[in-house]
C-alpha cells in the first residue's frame, strides 16, 4: 500500500457516498498493521446482499480507483460462515486483533467458543466482541474487538478460572500450526 492515509480517505468516501446504497451492509473494520499490511472486513446480512453491492456500477468504479492505492496483490475471501459475538459496542474498540489460522474441527471450535458467554464477559471485560469467519479446509479469520491494546495485553496475561482454562486448552488443541496475528492499533470502524 502506498499511503495508509489515502486508503482511509477512500474508505471514508465509501461510507459517505456509497454506504447509503449498500443494502444489507452491517459494518466494516479495517486498518493497517505496524508492518504496513492492510486488513479489511466487511459484513453484510447475506451473501446475496454482498453480491448485489459488488455488482453496483458505483462500487466497481470506487474499487477501480481504490485498488490503485495498493502496491501488492489484494486478496479477497468471501464466506457465509460467520459468527458474531457481542459483549459491548465494537465500534468503540481502541484495538482490534485479527487472527488467521486453520483448525482440525471447526464445528467443535465453534461449539466451545459459544460456551459460558457470561463467564467469559466477566473474565475479559476488555473484549467488546468478535467476528469469526470460517473458510474452506478449516481455515478461519477472527477479529477480536478490545477496549484498548493495553487492556488486551493485560488480559492475555491474566490466568482464567479452571473451567475457562480447560475450554481454552481444548480450543488450542484444535489449532493446526500457529495462527497469524494482525494487530490494528488504530482501527477504522464503520457502521450504518
Amino acid at each position: 500500500m502506498s499511503d495508509p492515509g489515502q486508503v482511509r480517505d477512500a474508505l471514508d468516501l465509501w461510507e459517505e457516498q456509497l454506504a447509503i446504497g449498500a443494502e444489507g451492509w452491517l459494518g466494516s473494520t479495517a486498518g493497517v498493521t505496524s508492518d504496513g499490511q492492510f486488513v479489511g472486513l466487511a459484513r453484510f446480512d447475506s451473501q446475496q446482499a454482498a453480491r448485489r453491492n459488488s455488482d453496483r456500477p458505483e462500487q466497481h468504479q470506487w474499487w477501480m480507483e481504490t485498488a490503485k492505492l495498493f502496491t501488492g496483490e489484494v486478496t479477497f475471501c468471501d464466506s457465509s460462515d460467520v459468527t458474531v459475538d457481542l459483549n459491548g459496542d465494537p465500534d468503540a474498540a481502541g484495538f482490534v486483533q485479527v487472527m488467521q489460522g486453520r483448525g482440525s474441527d471447526p464445528e467443535r471450535a465453534r461449539d466451545l467458543m459459544a460456551q459460558n458467554p457470561d463467564e467469559w464477559a466477566a473474565f475479559r471485560p476488555d473484549v467488546l466482541g468478535s467476528v469469526a469467519v470460517g473458510h474452506e479446509d478449516g481455515g478461519y479469520t477472527m477479529a477480536m474487538y478490545f477496549t484498548s491494546e493495553q487492556a488486551a495485553r493485560e488480559g492475555e496475561h491474566t490466568e482464567p478460572p479452571p473451567k475457562l482454562q480447560a475450554q481454552m486448552e481444548e480450543i488450542n488443541k484444535l489449532s493446526i500450526g500457529e495462527p497469524e496475528f494482525l494487530d490494528l492499533r488504530q482501527p477504522w470502524l464503520y457502521s450504518p
